[in-house]
């Protein structure tokens, strides 16, 4: 792909002024403080303009995506444009039901009376996002910040500097300091963190996020972060292989491996390992021809330093497919690796690039041990022809997500919550998920003054107690109609 139309990167705004990083966030806090962030019609007009915007910038985006990471115009769309325009439409569709006040039951004691949910805005919203992908990890959450009534500051990543140049200039075609950007490295992003938000939203990973963390208990704000990890896929003796090849192997070398929920490494059943590893081999020659490095389909490494550590990954174990690297274009081929053991290298840190290793196990047991042996995943696949088995797993199993038979496709469900659990993150975005992560639900109880029982006010008496006992006792009607649905369900099966 030609990106001629894109200024060199020494040309780049690589940072914001340290001194001009204070502007930008109190320009938005003053943007919150108002109160105009907080209206519907504010809401709407910022996510049609983003929408726009992004629309317009298409063109660009695309040749940014190709020149810091070469993805390939399909992925960089589906995955990154794509992904964006489709969750402001999803959000613009559902927001005026999800900004309606929630009702909700009034116990009878509590009678007579009324009581709702009301979702507002938390005030200044931080986003913060990885390199890999640059884009839409950066404009999704902040289209939730927005939609939920915040002003939002967003931190693109600088290992991505073509594609944070251009989500700047989306962010200045607002034209409205509620919504701002902060370009940098670790200088900029440290000062950036020393400011008081409201909720910051981190992807990356879990050192980086303890930092996050750190200067977020400054100001006790609280956070959402979207980490990793081993992200396992369990492959049951009775899946379809070659199914499960092709969806395993497009959700492993997907933007080269570079994603936060890839398969990070299959377990498969004993006798059907090689199998599995043959079938992996002809998706691979399938998806990328003979000679996967001149595929126009398969993204590169985004720098040297991740480049020369995936490549001392693959001098562990056995190279069944692939194994070539280029260090001068940081090419890593499409990577299967067999006789791998959990001592090995590509099992002591999430790979994270185009190299998967498959392990043999002797029963689902075994394979669900192992996964519970090492910390919680972002995500956990699993590929059985028996429902019983994806059942199995999942109920002995913890991850942020599930994919049964498939992979990555979860996380483009707008009514799926996406994110992690312990080691993988804490919170979750994505639609209403979104929605609520960047509000704050507020209880609202109204009461009625045609009546105004003595009961609970001073004097106290022996009599008041007794009523007062039976009254907070007295089962509510809607409890006891839950109870016995919940019945009927367990006695259905």
């Amino acid at each position: 792909m030609s990106t001629t139309g894109l200024r060199p990167v020494s040309d780049l705004p690589r940072a914001t002024p340290l001194g001009d990083i204070a502007g930008v966030v109190s320009a938005a806090r003053e943007a919150a403080t108002s109160g105009r962030t907080r209206s519907r019609a504010w809401r709407v007009s910022t996510l049609r303009q983003l929408r726009e915007l992004v629309v317009a910038h298409e063109d660009a985006l695309l040749d940014a995506l190709a020149a810091d990471l070469s993805k390939p115009r399909f992925e960089a769309w589906a995955a990154e444009i794509g992904f964006i325009l489709t969750d402001i439409d999803h959000t613009l569709a559902n927001l005026d039901r999800w900004m309606a006040p929630e009702r909700v039951p009034t116990p009878v004691t509590f009678q007579p009376g009324s009581s709702h949910i009301v979702r507002e805005p938390l005030g200044v919203a931080c986003v913060i996002a990885p390199w890999n992908y640059p884009v839409q990890l950066l404009l999704v959450p902040m289209v939730a910040a927005i939609a939920a009534g915040n002003a939002v500051v967003g931190k693109p990543s600088e290992l991505a500097p073509h594609a944070a140049d251009v989500v700047e200039a989306i962010v200045r075609g607002l034209d409205d300091p509620a919504v701002g950007v902060v370009l940098g490295g670790v200088a900029e992003t440290t000062e950036l963190l020393t400011h008081r938000f409201d909720h910051i939203l981190y992807t990356g990973n879990g050192r980086v996020a303890r930092v996050v963390m750190r200067a977020a208990a400054e100001h006790l704000t609280p956070v959402t972060l979207e980490l990793g990890g081993k992200s396992p896929a369990i492959v049951t003796a009775s899946a379809d292989l070659e199914v499960a090849s092709r969806r395993l192997a497009w959700g492993k070398f997907l933007n080269a491996g570079q994603t936060c929920i890839a398969p990070d490494y299959v377990l498969v059943e004993r006798s059907v390992h090689d199998r599995l590893v043959d079938e992996l081999r002809a998706r691979v020659r399938e998806f990328y021809g003979a000679d996967p490095r001149t595929s126009p389909d398969l993204a590169r490494i985004v720098n040297d330093a991740h480049f020369h550590r995936l490549e001392k990954l693959l001098h562990a174990g056995t190279v069944a497919v692939g194994g070539d690297t280029d260090a001068d274009t940081r090419y890593i081929a499409p990577t299967v690796l067999t006789d791998v053991t959990r001592d090995d290298p590509a099992m002591a840190e999430e790979i994270f690039g185009p190299v998967l290793p498959v392990i043999a196990v002797d029963s689902l047991d075994e394979a669900i041990a192992f996964v519970n042996a090492d910390d919680k995943p972002l995500a956990l696949y699993t590929f059985s022809g028996d429902d019983t088995d994806h059942e199995r797993v999942i109920a002995a199993t913890s991850s942020g997500g599930v994919c049964v038979n498939g992979t990555i496709m979860h996380i483009s469900n707008p009514h799926l919550p996406f994110g992690g659990v312990g080691e993988s993150g804490m919170g979750a975005y994505h639609g209403r998920a979104g929605f609520d992560t960047f509000s704050h639900r507020r209880s609202v109880h109204e009461r009625s003054t045609r009546l105004d029982p003595s009961l609970l006010y001073p004097p106290y008496s022996a009599s008041k107690l007794r009523l007062v006992r039976r009254g907070l006792t007295l089962p509510d009607p809607r409890d006891l109609w839950a109870r016995g649905v919940g019945r009927l369900r367990r006695r259905n099966g």
